[in-house]
């Protein structure tokens, strides 16, 4: 849900800190819930369970039907969202403030209820799109949607604002869907596997899917789009051997930055001398008689 900032104690505020320079972790558990603007009648709502979070091991396709029925659910969460920002729109323009208070309330609480990931790539456009086109429009809705991440406290996790990233997030993918050929569709892409990655819990894997595209769109992305990839796989979905191959994959395509490269060759070492112990752990055991 959408979440108001509470002061940490001196002691919290470090260990964010330490967290966040480690990991890139969030501050999940420090905030009290909204409440609706004065004189709106909410619909009542159920969330669904936290625990329930899929991992990407469960999505496969199960059949043709399922896709279309995927596809149905994220056409109408979609007109649903355009349906309530219009309905606000009409009502901040005429100047019905009081509608438009309780619009902007029920926008919120759609954004918050807890979607699942049914099939990751019915979320995510397809890895054939290319970058192409300098278009105005999309270069100002990128430019939208940084400074939404900025307001959501970019970079300092302790000033995270999860409204603000939802909205750049909508924002980032609505530049994808309307200019699907513009040059800030990697950009866009990468931005969107961030906001997923460090500041919304439970998404790694729609985070990694998000980095993919990045490069998949532009393999000479300037964004370190497969480092990121390789980090969620390696310590966060604990995909070892995903990582790796991710890890060499920076060495090779993305070698302009130094820190990054310098941890991807520490790591594949580290890696691939596991990757030794654990066979010769199990060679030992074979040979017990």
């Amino acid at each position: 849900m959408f979440t108001r900032f509470h002061r940490p104690t001196l002691t919290g505020f470090l260990g964010m800190v330490l967290c966040a320079l480690a990991t890139g972790c969030n501050v999940d558990g420090m905030f009290e819930n909204d409440q609706p603007p004065k004189g709106a009648i909410p619909m009542s709502r159920s969330e669904a369970p936290r625990s329930a979070s899929p991992d990407a091991s469960g999505l496969s396709v199960v059949a043709q039907r399922e896709v279309d029925l995927v596809e149905n659910v994220l056409t109408y969460r979609a007109e649903y969202h355009r349906g309530l920002a219009e309905l606000r729109d009409y009502y901040r323009d005429h100047g019905y403030a009081n509608k438009q208070s309780w619009a902007e309330f029920e926008l919120d609480g759609a954004r918050k209820i807890k979607a699942f990931r049914y099939l990751l790539d019915s979320e995510v456009p397809s890895e054939e799109l290319r970058p192409t086109q300098q278009i105005s429009e999309a270069d100002a809705l990128y430019e939208l949607g940084l400074e939404q991440m900025r307001k959501g406290g970019r970079g300092v996790p302790i000033f995270y604002k999860e409204k603000n990233m939802i909205q750049a997030a909508d924002t980032f993918r609505e530049l994808i869907e309307k200019y699907p050929s513009s040059d800030k569709i990697d950009d866009a892409a990468f931005a969107l596997g961030e906001i997923h990655k460090e500041y919304l819990p439970d998404q790694e894997p729609i985070a990694v899917k998000w980095y993919e595209r990045a490069w998949s769109w532009d393999p000479q992305t300037p964004h370190p789009a497969r480092f990121q990839a390789a980090v969620v796989y390696d310590f966060r979905l604990h995909d070892r051997d995903r990582a790796l191959e991710l890890y060499r994959s920076v060495l090779k395509d993305e070698a302009e930055s130094g820190s990054n490269v310098r941890f991807a060759t520490r790591r594949i070492e580290q890696l691939i001398r596991d990757q030794g112990a654990v066979t010769a752990q199990v060679t030992n055991v074979d040979k017990v008689p």
